[in-house]
Formats: C-alpha cells, sequence, structure tokens
C-alpha cells in the first residue's frame, strides 16, 4: 500500500480542496482509498466521507498515544490502494513551538507516509525556493516528496516556481501547478468550511475538480513517489465481542461531528450502533440501550429540532429512566432547555430537550478553542473515577451557569493549566463540550457499552 499526506506551510493553502480532488481522481481510476485527516477536526473527514464512499479517521499522536494512532491507521488502511491523510495547520505546527507533538509532521513520521506540500503561490516568484527549501531540510526524518503549487497566475508563473525550486532543491520535484479558479471554492464559517451535509459536492463541481487536477498534477509522478516511504505494518485489531447491546446514535444534518474512532471502538466493545435523525424521526429506534448524541450545528437547524417536540420528549424521557447517555457539545446545546438567537428583530428562543434547566447563548466571538484532558471525578457510563481521556473543545456558545445540583463530572485541564469542572451528569447521562476521542481510553468505550448492557438487562 502507498500513502501519501497533502500538507502546507500554513492554513488556507489549499489542502482540502487539493486533498477531495486527488481522492476523486484515485478513485475513478478503480483505486480504494482510505481516508484520514491529521487533528480533531470534523468538516473535512465529511468532504473525505462523500467522495471515497469511506469513514475518514482522525490521526492525532495528542490526543491518542502513538501506538494507538498507528494501528489505527493500519486497520483503516488494510485492503486499500493508497491511503491519503489530509494535513493540519501548517506541516510542523503542533501544541508547542519546543516540538512537533500533534502535528501533521509527527503523523509523517509515525506512519511513514510521504508529504506533498501545497503552497499557496499568490505573489511568489523566485523566493518560493527559500520557503521549499526550509521546509525540505528542517526535519530530516519527514520526507518531502514534492510540491503542488496553488493558485498559480498563469503558465509563466508556473514555469518560474518549478525553475526556482528544482534549481535550489534537486532531489525535490514539482508535481503540480494549479491555476488560480474561483469556482473551486468551498464556503466556509467561523468553524471552517461548511459541512458535507450542508454543502453536498455536486457532480459538475466533482467533474471539474478532478479534471482541473488530473490536468495540473502528473497524477502518474505522484503515484511513483507515493511508493518511496516506509510504512509502519501492524497486525489489524479484529474484535471477537458478540454486538448484543444496540446504541442508537444522532447523525443528521445538526449532529455530524463525531470521530468515527469513536463509533469503531464502541462495536470494537460490543455495541451493534443504530443512526437516527433528532431532526426528521419522531421516535428512538427499538429496542436500544443507550444514546449518542454527537456534536454539530444544532443551532443552524434550531426550528426543526423545536418544532419536533415527539422526538425532544423521547430523548428526555429515556435519560429520566435511567438510559446510559453520552452527549458532546452539539449534544450537550440539544439538551439544555433551548437556544437563543439573534436577528435583526432581537433575541428568540428555540425550545430543545430541556433536560438541564439552562439556556445555550449563541455568541459572536468564539467562546473556547483548544485540546483538553479530564479525569473523572467518580465513577460513572464512562469508567472509574481517576480514568483520564484527552479531546478537544471548539464553540461559539455558552450555557448558563449550571445548577450546583447538577454533578460535575470532568477535572478538566489544558496543559498545566487546570480549567476547573465540567462534564454535566445527571441520572445515567453524561453531556460536555468537551469532544472525548475514545482512542485516548479505549477503556472509555467499554465502560459505556457495557453501562448500556446493564440497562438493557433491567
Amino acid at each position: 500500500m502507498k500513502s501519501i499526506i497533502i500538507a502546507a506551510p500554513v492554513s488556507g493553502s489549499g489542502k482540502t480542496t487539493v486533498t477531495i480532488g486527488l481522492m476523486e481522481c484515485l478513485k475513478r481510476r478503480g483505486l480504494k482509498v482510505a481516508p484520514f485527516k491529521v487533528g480533531p477536526d470534523f468538516i473535512d473527514p465529511g468532504y473525505h466521507r462523500m467522495v471515497t464512499g469511506r469513514p475518514s479517521l482522525n490521526l492525532d499522536a495528542w490526543i491518542c498515544p502513538p501506538q494507538v494512532v498507528q494501528e489505527m491507521f493500519a486497520g483503516h488502511s488494510a485492503n486499500a490502494d493508497i491511503a491519503v491523510i489530509e494535513g493540519v495547520m501548517g506541516l510542523f505546527d503542533g501544541i508547542s513551538g519546543r516540538s512537533d507533538e500533534g502535528s501533521t509532521a509527527q503523523i509523517a513520521r509515525l506512519t511513514g507516509s510521504i508529504v506533498f506540500l501545497v503552497i499557496d503561490a499568490k505573489g511568489f516568484a523566485r523566493s518560493i525556493a527559500a520557503l521549499v527549501k526550509g521546509f525540505a531540510e528542517f526535519d530530516p526524518e519527514v520526507r518531502i516528496g514534492g510540491v503542488i503549487f496553488n493558485n498559480v497566475s498563469s503558465g509563466n508563473h508556473a514555469h518560474i516556481l518549478k525553475e526556482a525550486v528544482e534549481s535550489a532543491v534537486p532531489s525535490l520535484r514539482v508535481v503540480g501547478s494549479i491555476l488560480r479558479d474561483s469556482r473551486l471554492h468551498i464556503p466556509s464559517r467561523h468553524l471552517g468550511l461548511l459541512t458535507a451535509e450542508e454543502n453536498e459536492l455536486s457532480g459538475e463541481y466533482l467533474d471539474h475538480l478532478a479534471e482541473t487536477i488530473r490536468s495540473s498534477v502528473d497524477l502518474g509522478l505522484l503515484w511513483e513517489i507515493a511508493g518511496s516511504g516506509d510504512l509502519f505494518e501492524l497486525p489489524v485489531q479484529k474484535s471477537h465481542a458478540r454486538r448484543v447491546t444496540k446504541i442508537a446514535v444522532a447523525r443528521d444534518r445538526a449532529f455530524c461531528f463525531v470521530y468515527e474512532s469513536n463509533l469503531q471502538l464502541l462495536r470494537h466493545a460490543g455495541a451493534e450502533l443504530v443512526e437516527f435523525s433528532p431532526l426528521s424521526d419522531r421516535s428512538l429506534p427499538d429496542g436500544i440501550s443507550g444514546l449518542y448524541l454527537p456534536g454539530g450545528y444544532p443551532e443552524a437547524y434550531a426550528d426543526e429540532l423545536s418544532a419536533n417536540s415527539t422526538m425532544r420528549t423521547a430523548i428526555k424521557d429515556a435519560i429520566e429512566t435511567g438510559m446510559p447517555t453520552y452527549a458532546e457539545c452539539g449534544g450537550l446545546i440539544y439538551l439544555t432547555s433551548g437556544v437563543a438567537m439573534h436577528g435583526e428583530t432581537g433575541s428568540s428562543l428555540k425550545e430543545l430537550a430541556g433536560l438541564f434547566p439552562v439556556t445555550t447563548t449563541m455568541l459572536k466571538q468564539r467562546k473556547a478553542l483548544g485540546y483538553r484532558e479530564i479525569r473523572l471525578r467518580k465513577d460513572s457510563i464512562l469508567g472509574k473515577k481517576g480514568a483520564i481521556a484527552r479531546g478537544h473543545e471548539f464553540h461559539y456558545s455558552q450555557i448558563d451557569e449550571m445548577p450546583k445540583e447538577i454533578e460535575r463530572l470532568y477535572q478538566v485541564s489544558k496543559g498545566q493549566s487546570d480549567l476547573g469542572s465540567e462534564g454535566y451528569q445527571y441520572r445515567n447521562c453524561v453531556a460536555s463540550y468537551i469532544h472525548l476521542h475514545f482512542g485516548s481510553n479505549p477503556g472509555m468505550a467499554r465502560a459505556f457499552v457495557n453501562s448500556c448492557k446493564k440497562f438493557g438487562k433491567k
């Protein structure tokens, strides 16, 4: 199997467009593509899934131990012809300025993948060589196999860029130059690109993107370079647990932010996952013993969620009976009394499930962003007291102060900073703004499935 990473010197260079374009071209040639995303982002993997027809796994070596990252990579790549990994931020950007922990470069080293650097060439001429040379020589353990220029103004511009790089760094190949094209733009908003559920790429768009990549990138050369890496070969982990416990997972336009690895680990622990839509379904799936309410954009669909009072009541009633429920970010918002939306004519409150007696307010400025580590303060559906897990927090909303009688399950930290307690627990429901990655502590997936199993036997 071959494996490549699409990276960049800085965010906004065109990684996502090039990545999905390459995936589309490879798929059209009859190849099986295993998609991945570096870091905690949920949006880009949605586009990967749309194009390849396969889930895209997040690879993050700060959140998960390196061995777990390698196991996820090996398992998800099994039987694929090529793994295509989309990087995050700049190639060497991680959690600090002293190391590459949490960076695309770290994933390149862990997986042995070849890096292709996508560079926004607007305004560059010969100076591009200094940039490329610096990246190519910064870390000898990170193999940069080629460069793809994006946002190129003309054929002559492309020639100057190629000449500059190949004269300064003879070992590095320029494998493509993509001319400036507004038709390739993907709409965005405060959390990044619009989600794949909101912005389904049309056949016309994909045809144009595939033709652009085919005509602008030397796919034969890229394929040749991609096979020169030294991939890790690990045994694929197989589940031997019987899937006898049904857990309902909210999956629709409003609830589309979930780590695919979390779902895999729940299945490995013996769960049968059944998807449902809080937007359109009128009842929960039959025979379930647990609920998983992932993140997303419930505020963008507040009218529809509020209007579906039957589902709101069904979810609240299930939690009141003691059904184990794990909710994160958007799932937490859904379980509050409602979300305050601000418009030209003032504010309005859209009623939601009402399990937690607080209101969610949308903000114009970002409220929180960053990695988080949590420690369980007591035994719960996620494990024993003292269990530690890692995840990520990113939102533009805040909730009212939670009443003191609602327990706080998590002790939260960021690096050496104590961020206080969060993770609101009511009966067997745990809800938080933090997206936990079960790969950081697979025991949490097993604990949640076991909690659901016990509930189902009552």
